[in-house]
């Protein structure tokens, strides 16, 4: 099958808007930076549906110059009230992907639970493992929350909640983290569903690769199941957590496609084509604080690829 001309597709990926604990911002930098791209996209690309787009590229249709697809992940609260109504102002179309877990508050964010727990930590150094984590300065903590969040991607579900649970003992934080503090709920959830597609992003945001293949299906078909019954939603498309190429397997493939999902997609960079493989859909990671500096490259790569003609 030859493939058309401007058949490619640039997968964009955010998660929160304004700061958090996990991922910290100047106030309001993260608002005025993602208004910055949302312009520039609008200008410069077609931003398409992701679902769609994903759907003509596997069929070898033609997609428009520059195919741009907007994506958000975990259902931050503020993808709803800060990013919405800029893609409304902007009429500019995305998915957001979504874990019911954290929607019912039966999963844990521990990404932030353990930045909070280190941010607000009383000690002034841990030893978790077999090494010391100074937490003294900003820097210091800075860094043991990235090593630490590194380590903990390395566990199962269950450990990684035993895990938390002991370094915010060691931590002895001043105070405690509560998911509400960034998260949608239910009913936040289906206004969101006025604003953009929704996709899943598993159940509890296990890191997949790290479960076994029945508890990778079993997570996979009731997210998706979830979402369907409470959002009225198709949900077809996957975004798998973490999303390199250590976070899932052949396992987790099987699991997507049985468990209905027609395509997924990962943090791994670069344009998509029709050769791209459905449940290995390249996605690019931006960040909104950092306004235009992560869109020139990937912006120069499209033109050259799909010419400067609308």
């Amino acid at each position: 099958m030859k493939q058309a001309r401007g058949s490619r597709l640039l997968v964009l990926g955010w998660h929160n808007v304004e700061g958090t604990w996990c991922f910290p911002a100047d106030r309001g930098a993260g608002l005025r930076g993602l208004a910055r791209q949302l312009r520039v996209l609008k200008r410069l690309t077609t931003v398409v549906p992701l679902g769609a787009a994903l759907c003509d590229l596997a069929a070898g249709r033609p997609l428009p110059p520059r195919a741009t697809a907007i994506t958000f992940d975990d259902g931050y609260r503020d993808n709803l009230t800060l990013a919405a109504p800029l893609l409304r102002e902007w009429g500019l179309p995305a998915t957001c992907f979504l874990v019911p877990g954290l929607l019912d508050r039966t999963a844990r964010a521990w990404w932030e639970e353990l930045a909070s727990a280190v941010a607000n930590a009383r000690a002034r150094e841990i030893t978790w493992r077999g090494r010391t984590y100074l937490v003294r300065t900003p820097a210091e903590r800075g860094a043991a929350a990235g090593a630490l969040s590194a380590a903990l991607k390395g566990l199962d579900r269950a450990d990684r909640d035993a895990a938390v649970d002991e370094l915010t003992g060691l931590l002895e934080p001043t105070q405690d983290y509560r998911v509400e503090e960034h998260f949608m709920d239910w009913d936040e959830a289906r206004r969101l569903r006025d604003s953009m597609e929704i996709g899943s992003h598993s159940l509890h945001h296990a890191i997949l690769s790290r479960e076994s293949d029945e508890q990778q299906l079993t997570d996979l078909a009731t997210a998706r199941s979830q979402l369907q019954e409470r959002l009225d939603v198709d949900a077809p498309v996957l975004a798998y957590p973490n999303g390199t190429t250590a976070d899932y397997t052949a396992g987790t493939v099987s699991a997507a496609r049985r468990a209905g999902h027609s395509h997924a997609v990962t943090t791994l960079r670069g344009f998509n084509e029709a050769h791209t493989p459905r449940y290995e859909v390249r996605r690019t990671v931006m960040s909104p604080e950092r306004g235009l500096t992560d869109l020139r490259k990937l912006l120069r790569d499209a033109v050259r690829r799909d010419g400067v003609g609308r």
